[in-house]
């Protein structure tokens, strides 16, 4: 079989909690011929129990699943065991693939992963950014929330969010309470319920979010319009410095400006800021321009067809870790709105925090 290798072969990241179900997800997904044209990257085979897949050991970093699938452990820095990868898949030394899947640990922050395709100047020239996916234990899952930032920073960057545990899952309020949570923190994101038989591997590494934005529909080109609440499920505040707040201008903005302005904030603080995204109102542009970042990354902006409201203004959402808004608007105010009256006054309750720092 001949494969079309990608100019930019997409590399997606599977994260979530402790305990949450990724090792187990892994495992049923490497399986799925759909992910026969995949190289899969995780901390030690042994973690996933491949025995009964492997076909050829390669090397003692590198195995050949029956799937087709070429599986790796990865040893030291990320960016070398995508280097090796790609090197080898040039020399004709593996099996072709046509995207990466990265498994990492509970307690990681999603950030340094994606940030490696974007620092390695060699990795830049041969890969992008794919999907994110987080797995959310439906037992565990609420009280990780209100309690390990960790938890939520997986769950806010996520593309996908994977329901895992559901049938240990004894009250279904429980479970209507985590997915109403989930969805007041990342209401963008796909969700999907974990089982013997699905989400296949298509549902989770297939169309990226910054794909999709062209068809979403909702005055910001996002489904993530409403801030995030201060209280947990219980009524207890929230312990941590997770905030959500939207940007709402009415005068057309200036692309270059924004440009320089979005280029210094991710340069200065990418790491905390978890997601931007929205609709923008371009001088010079009929159509509305979509864009979505994670943290240092930034994807191309799409072109919308047209307005998904009557309203033509533009809206940018922020999800933050410890940025002080007024600080950030102000910045905002200074680069991308020179000579306009500035950001649209928004309602008290369209700017929540919760124990928000300055940075």
């Amino acid at each position: 079989m001949v494969v079309d290798i990608p100019a930019f072969t997409p590399v997606h990241l599977l994260t979530g909690f402790l305990g949450s179900g990724k090792t187990t997800l892994l495992k049923r997904l490497l399986a799925d011929p759909a992910l026969a044209d995949t190289a899969v990257l995780i901390n030690e085979f042994g973690e996933v129990g491949l025995d009964h897949h492997l076909v050829e050991r390669i090397d003692d970093t590198m195995v050949l699943l029956q799937s087709g699938c070429v599986c790796c452990t990865v040893r030291g820095e990320l960016s070398d065991a995508l280097r090796d990868l790609h090197s080898r898949r040039e020399r004709g030394l593996i099996p072709p693939f046509t995207r990466v899947v990265i498994e990492s640990t509970g307690l990681a922050d999603p950030f340094p992963v994606l940030s490696t395709l974007k620092s390695d100047p060699v990795l830049r020239h041969h890969f992008r950014a794919g999907s994110v996916v987080t797995t959310v234990d439906a037992v565990n899952g609420l009280s990780q929330l209100d309690t390990y930032a960790e938890s939520t920073r997986q769950a806010a960057i996520a593309d996908r969010l994977v329901i895992t545990k559901t049938d240990l899952c004894e009250d279904g309020a429980d479970l209507a309470r985590l997915l109403s949570r989930l969805n007041e923190l990342n209401p963008d994101a796909l969700r999907a319920i974990a089982g013997e038989d699905g989400p296949d591997a298509e549902i989770l590494f297939g169309e990226d979010t910054a794909r999709r934005a062209a068809g979403l529909q909702s005055p910001s080109g996002f489904y993530c319009d409403a801030p995030m609440p201060t209280a947990r499920a219980d009524g207890a505040a929230l312990h941590t410095t997770i905030s959500s707040f939207v940007i709402a201008v009415d005068e057309p903005i200036d692309w270059t400006g924004f440009g320089v302005w979005l280029t210094m904030l991710l340069n200065r603080h990418g790491s905390r800021v978890l997601r931007v995204k929205g609709i923008l109102a371009l001088e010079g542009e009929e159509r509305p321009v979509a864009i979505h970042g994670v943290q240092h990354l930034v994807h191309p902006p799409v072109h919308l067809a047209g307005w998904p409201s009557v309203e033509r203004s533009s809206r940018l959402v922020f999800i933050v870790d410890g940025l002080d808004v007024n600080l950030l608007k102000r910045s905002f105010n200074a680069f991308a709105l020179a000579g306009s009256t500035g950001i649209r006054p928004q309602p008290e309750a369209a700017v929540q925090t919760r124990s928000a720092q300055s940075p």
